[in-house]
């Protein structure tokens, strides 16, 4: 354990957090005689996850503590913060259920294939549309969030959400396309290794 993967525990543990605030909506307390309601709470639980996203990444690699437990935690953490807001947004009834089974179903296939490239012993870098991605996905569910007490805010955060799915949808294709090429690239190289061994075993065997 270190100070990245600590973050990234704690990004874990607030997750369930957030779910309960948005949930509940019992969070409204007065702070200094302001009234902070549940949607702030929620913004800035989620606001604060996906900073830390970006803290405990750049630790790692400034501290050289880049290890296996944070490159496999990272992500979950990731896809995690992502489903519980977006579910949660559905049960709130502020956000089509079709779109958001999109939204997750991307981070789900995602991961998947990132799992099975980590096996075959290559990894695949985030494409600069994943990660304006995860910008787009943490603004439009806040953005959402907060429609539940102002309503203008309602096109704008379905134009996020539109821009969330398609942007989810073309990188998904950009992460499959560049898979499938490494993971073809790696089989034709098994496949040569094979051919290479099965010929010096023929010419090694003793003629008689």
């Amino acid at each position: 354990m270190n100070l990245p993967n600590t973050l990234t525990l704690l990004r874990i543990f607030f997750v369930p957090v957030l779910i309960v605030v948005l949930l509940t909506r019992t969070s409204n307390f007065e702070l200094w005689g302001f009234p902070v309601r549940f949607e702030v709470w929620g913004v800035w639980i989620m606001l604060l996850v996906a900073a830390r996203d970006w803290a405990d990444g750049y630790l790692a690699r400034r501290r050289l503590q880049v290890t296996t437990l944070g490159i496999l935690l990272d992500p979950i953490a990731d896809k995690l913060l992502i489903s519980a807001t977006f579910i949660s947004l559905v049960d709130m009834h502020l956000a089509p259920a079709w779109m958001v089974v999109i939204i997750i179903g991307r981070e789900v296939t995602v991961l998947g294939l990132r799992n099975i490239a980590s096996a075959e012993g290559f990894t695949i870098m985030p494409s600069l549309l994943g990660k304006t991605k995860m910008v787009l996905q943490v603004a439009a569910g806040a953005t959402i969030i907060f429609t539940v007490r102002h309503a203008f805010l309602k096109p704008f955060g379905l134009i996020l959400l539109w821009l969330v799915v398609i942007s989810a949808l073309v990188s998904a294709a950009q992460y499959f396309l560049r898979f499938w090429g490494q993971l073809d690239d790696r089989v034709k190289q098994r496949r040569s290794l094979r051919v290479m061994e099965h010929n010096k075993k023929t010419r090694d065997v003793p003629t008689l």
